[in-house]
């Protein structure tokens, strides 16, 4: 049993809960902003279950991942099923017509493999950087109007 770490980040996306939450449930785009994901594919007939892979410091991880809820255009909830444990949630705060806080808290289990290589405290500060660099390309898409109709 390893331990679990958990991080949270937060963006302010200058669009509607509605169209930001329209880009992040394309869970197949993520690797377009989440750097560390190499692909999400959607079990065909099961929307709420993927298969993830994540690649990062030459290390591969692959796990399924369940929706254990869903709120449009307010909440998220996920928690793998399989391979790597991880659970988190992504929730959307109007902050007006055209403005939307995002907050996203990732929990994962420290794998074995790696914990007596690496301090948490370090980890955790590699790991909360990264989502939150994520999380602000994530933010960079949706205003640059990335999968809006052409009006």
């Amino acid at each position: 049993m390893g331990r679990w770490l958990e991080h949270s980040v937060t963006t302010e996306v200058k669009a509607s809960a509605e169209r930001v939450w329209a880009v992040w449930s394309d869970l197949e785009a993520m690797p377009r902003w989440m750097n560390w994901i190499e692909s999400v594919v959607t079990e065909p007939g099961d929307p709420d279950l993927t298969d993830w892979t994540l690649a990062a410091q030459g290390f591969r991880f692959h796990w399924k991942a369940r929706i254990t809820q869903r709120v449009e255009a307010q909440q998220l909830h996920w928690e793998s099923v399989g391979g790597l444990p991880t659970k988190g949630a992504v929730r959307f705060y109007p902050q007006g017509r055209e403005l939307t806080a995002v907050k996203l808290t990732v929990s994962y289990e420290l794998p074995g493999v790696l914990a007596p290589l690496m301090e948490p405290s370090i980890l955790g500060g590699i790991v909360t950087k990264e989502l939150q660099a994520n999380l602000d390309r994530f933010r960079d898409l949706v205003q640059s109007g990335y999968g809006q109709q052409p009006g």
